[in-house]
């Protein structure tokens, strides 16, 4: 499948292409899809990191679509992961339902970095969603000792069944309804988070791009949080 304008510009990037194959298919929820793929030498040639994400090529009546999604149990050595699937209407989540092993569906690797700090913080500072929750584990589990604080903005009941992972630290989870666009998400975190902060804590942000960009620019002007120890993503956009 051609990529379109969108994988002329990743080429341009020195975006990296794979073919990958499904392996297995479980249903985790009402809500969640997740499959199991092969990587196509993905993982062997990249440099895997925690909240790796690769973007996925989907056929939208003959368009290309596609969707960013976070590795979840990458395993270099043996070439699989997995990736779940938030079901919603759309090309992508229409595929992941019909998915089938020996399937194939083609991925891009650019843009996916991130680093753990090389201190681990006094705590970590976590704003995400349903669509960001693989990543959110991710950084957890690389950051074991690290207690945290975590956003949750859901706009499903389903939503709400999130027990964080990643070591013994203490891990609290706020679900935080969305409301306006998720403005009622940055309201919340902008009250709570300036009385929360030392010098040794970290934010991550993964949620809607506006909140994200929102949230990201409170951090670093308002509470004037340094680069490198607030990481932002806007991890979707509303349609």
């Amino acid at each position: 499948m051609a990529h379109g304008w969108q994988g002329a510009v990743l080429k341009l990037m020195r975006g990296r292409d794979f073919t990958l194959t499904v392996r297995s298919n479980e249903r985790i929820s009402d809500r969640v899809h997740r499959l199991s793929f092969s990587d196509g030498g993905l993982l062997r040639n990249t440099s895997v990191h925690p909240t790796m994400w690769v973007r996925l090529w989907f056929d939208d009546d003959g368009r290309p679509h596609q969707r960013a999604y976070t590795l979840v149990t990458p395993a270099p050595e043996a070439g699989t992961f997995t990736v779940d699937f938030v079901l919603h209407p759309g090309p992508a989540s229409d595929w992941a339902r019909a998915a089938q092993p020996g399937d194939t569906v083609e991925a891009t690797v650019q843009g996916s970095r991130f680093t753990v700090p090389a201190t681990e913080p006094s705590r970590l500072f976590v704003v995400g969603d349903p669509a960001s929750r693989p990543a959110i584990d991710s950084l957890l589990d690389a950051l074991p000792r690290a207690p945290a604080t975590i956003w949750f903005e859901t706009s499903h009941p389903a939503d709400t069944d999130h027990t964080p992972s990643g070591g013994d630290a203490p891990r609290e989870v706020i679900t935080v309804p969305r409301r306006n666009g998720g403005t009622h998400l940055a309201a919340t975190v902008r009250g709570a988070l300036p009385d929360l902060l030392d010098d040794d804590a970290y934010l991550w942000i993964a949620c809607d791009t506006a909140t994200t960009r929102a949230l990201a620019s409170f951090a670093r002007k308002q509470l004037r949080m340094p680069k490198d120890r607030v990481h932002a993503l806007g991890y979707w956009q509303p349609t």
